[in-house]
């Protein structure tokens, strides 16, 4: 017998006949013996709705009340769910949050988790009761309802894992797994049966929303088994696990285990800026100081005493909120410049931990590029990832070249 706890998304109890398909699901894993902890999210469109009400009635509404109004919808779900295993004769009970006691900070519509107790999540599990739980929620030390952010129910079903020490926290979605790169953009991209949770860290910041990225850190601190599958079809999925395999095979195994994309990013560049200490702080600071987040950074070298070129990217989002700043308070702080900004570019990122021991990785990317005739624009490196920025037109032509000339077109693995 195995503890499971699956989580279940939006799309996933979109529907009564949805919940129904979820309902047989679960009692398929119960009648083999296992226990069985559920956490769902609100019905998909749901969390919109309450928000599009929200707003029609103040344009800001109050943080601690948008709690309360959201985390209705996680409450429907589990209901619905809990009546539809009753009715195959499953023994459910459904939990919110604040009853199954997740406790959080109080820092409203972000929440995190700081305990969970399990005692009565237990006593439930022990009399045979499949545990219907509602994610993106917990409740403060005041007894406040809290929600942990978008996509907070992946974190739900992983602390709770956690805290269970459950066999394996199973994340169900629309998609069958975690892919080499996004099939829609690539069609010979393949399901992964594994991959670290390292790698997932870095896919998951870098655009693929496979699942949350607080769920991925949740995970791999401690150290949950955590699977992605598909609501839709019986399969494998694809396992997260801790480290890769350092067996005597890996060798051949591809250098790269996926690659991201995304096309929510903005490039600015202030030219003519003084080579000097501290410049770097006096364009940045300011950015900061508004709560807008910096990705890539590049800076020219220049001779001594010189001018130079600051480059950066943030959310395209943030693309004008940053270009007044830096017009507005930067410039004239800085005692001139002249600035340039683009919002048409893409980040393209191949991730893999093999990079740690193989060289050349860059340099076939690079080549890889040219022969398309794509130009890079930046480039930013860690010990498992390489990024370049480019132009949004050249993406997928970009993607589908890079995927092919790593070796992860499905008919080359199976030609393999």
């Amino acid at each position: 017998m195995a503890l499971y706890v699956q989580k279940f998304g939006g799309t996933s109890v979109g529907s009564v006949e949805r919940i129904k398909a979820v309902a047989q699901k679960v009692k398929g894993f119960r009648d083999q013996g296992h226990q069985v902890v559920v956490v769902v999210s609100a019905m998909s469109g749901e969390t919109n709705r309450l928000t599009d009400m929200a707003t029609a009635l103040n344009s800001d509404p109050n943080p601690r009340e948008m709690d309360m109004l959201l985390s209705t919808g996680e409450q429907v779900t589990i209901s619905l769910l809990a009546m539809a295993l009753q009715q195959l004769d499953v023994p459910a009970t459904s939990h919110t949050g604040a009853q199954v006691g997740i406790h959080t900070d109080s820092a409203y519509t972000k929440a995190r988790i700081q305990r969970i107790d399990t005692d009565e999540l237990r006593e439930d599990l022990d009399a045979g009761k499949v545990v219907v739980v509602a994610g993106f929620q917990g409740v403060d030390d005041e007894g406040n309802i809290t929600t942990l952010g978008r996509g907070g129910s992946d974190t739900t079903g992983v602390a709770l894992a956690a805290a269970l020490k459950a066999d394996e926290c199973q994340i169900y979605t629309d998609v069958d797994g975690v892919y080499t790169t996004d099939p829609r953009v690539c069609s010979k991209a393949q399901r992964l049966e594994t991959i670290t949770v390292e790698e997932m860290l870095e896919l998951a910041s870098l655009g693929s929303k496979i699942l949350q990225i607080r769920a991925v850190e949740f995970a791999g601190k401690y150290n949950v088994p955590l699977r992605v599958l598909s609501s839709f079809e019986d399969g494998p999925g694809t396992l997260i696990v801790a480290d890769s395999d350092e067996d005597e095979d890996s060798m051949e195994e591809p250098l790269i285990s996926g690659i991201a994309f995304t096309k929510s990013e903005a490039k600015l560049t202030l030219l003519n800026t003084p080579d000097v200490p501290g410049v770097a702080s006096r364009i940045l600071g300011p950015i900061a100081d508004a709560n807008i987040e910096v990705d890539m950074i590049v800076q020219n070298v220049a001779p001594a005493g010189d001018y130079t070129d600051f480059t950066f990217t943030v959310a395209k989002g943030d693309y004008k909120a940053t270009k007044k700043i830096l017009e507005e308070q930067v410039i004239p702080d800085l005692g001139g410049g002249d600035l340039r900004g683009d919002d048409n570019i893409a980040k393209v990122s191949l991730v893999g931990v093999g990079m740690r021991s193989h060289a050349g990785v860059a340099s076939k990317m690079f080549r890889v590029l040219a022969d398309e005739n794509v130009n890079i624009r930046m480039v930013s490196t860690s010990e498992i990832k390489i990024s370049v920025v480019i132009d949004e037109k050249h993406m997928e032509l970009a993607v589908q070249a890079l995927h092919k000339a790593f070796g992860l077109d499905k008919s080359d693995i199976e030609s393999e």
